[in-house]
């Protein structure tokens, strides 16, 4: 099993907690109705798992233990919603029957997994005749910034090494496309979208929190632990996190093959019969 890179130090969540169909998962709201039986697969601090329990009859939200899977279910207890429910899960090998939700999502999962062909199937699998199975991903390749900066290249260098060393694929966005054909999918819509920090606010918020979250977080623990970085590095790459701050940072996303890379893209299959539809 793939090792959760980033971990969940308050300068993870930070970022993770700002999260809501609005900026994560807008291209899902479609297929959301009051009557939509949904299943958040990493539903981490459950920023988004509550929006959707806003908006849908019932929210499934899973984790891969009982300390992740608190975080969602704190935020679900002080939104005084009451139409969801919590299971430990592994996306490979999820519990549910077939066929018992409408909806499946991942936001950001699958980069994190060891196997994101069979997580697909899996999510395939739970789903219902006529529903959806919707992920969207970083692509950590296509991250870009300006000014340039050898401190955030030694940082994208070094956060790409450490995923792939815990199993999982940093620039997963690219991919996604093709792990969907992979897992047996054929009608997939597949679209890029972007987050840009261009406002002082922005920048200062964003790259104020990497600048923290490269000090504090388990990434920070795991660079200097298998001697991928000394503290001096990630005190360096800190340091060059908050100059980047008087700049600008595009986070885009893509979900297959192209000449450019993005980060931050997503898929959604739509199926027919307990089959991909053809």
């Amino acid at each position: 099993m793939a090792i959760y890179t980033h971990g969940h130090h308050e300068t993870v969540l930070r970022s993770h907690s700002s999260r809501d169909i609005a900026n994560s998962a807008e291209y899902l709201r479609p297929h959301l109705t009051a009557s939509t039986r949904l299943l958040d697969v990493g539903a981490g601090p459950g920023s988004i798992t509550v929006d959707f329990a806003g908006t849908v009859a019932h929210v499934t939200a899973t984790e891969i233990d009982e300390t992740a899977l608190s975080l969602s279910r704190d935020r679900a207890a002080s939104s005084g919603l009451t139409n969801l429910d919590f299971s430990v899960e592994d996306v490979h090998d999820l519990s549910f029957a077939d066929g018992s939700f409408d909806v499946v999502h991942a936001h950001q999962v699958l980069q994190h997994v060891a196997d994101p062909v069979q997580a697909l199937r899996e999510m395939r699998r739970v789903t219902a005749p006529g529903g959806v199975v919707a992920a969207r991903d970083a692509d950590y390749a296509g991250f870009i910034w300006f000014p340039v900066l050898p401190e955030l290249d030694r940082w994208l260098d070094l956060y790409r090494r450490a995923a792939r060393a815990n199993g999982g694929e940093p620039d997963a966005g690219r991919r996604l496309l093709a792990w969907a054909r992979a897992a047996g999918f054929e009608d997939v819509t597949a679209t890029t979208s972007t987050w840009t920090y261009a406002t002082p606010e922005d920048r200062a918020w964003w790259g104020g929190m990497w600048a923290d979250r490269i000090l504090e977080s388990a990434l920070a623990r795991q660079l200097v632990d298998s001697a991928m970085a000394a503290p001096d590095d990630l005190r360096d790459i800190s340091d060059g996190r908050m100059t980047a701050t008087a700049g600008i940072s595009c986070r885009t996303a893509r979900s297959s093959p192209a000449p450019e890379a993005a980060p931050r893209g997503y898929i959604s299959r739509r199926m027919r019969g307990g089959r991909p539809a053809a």
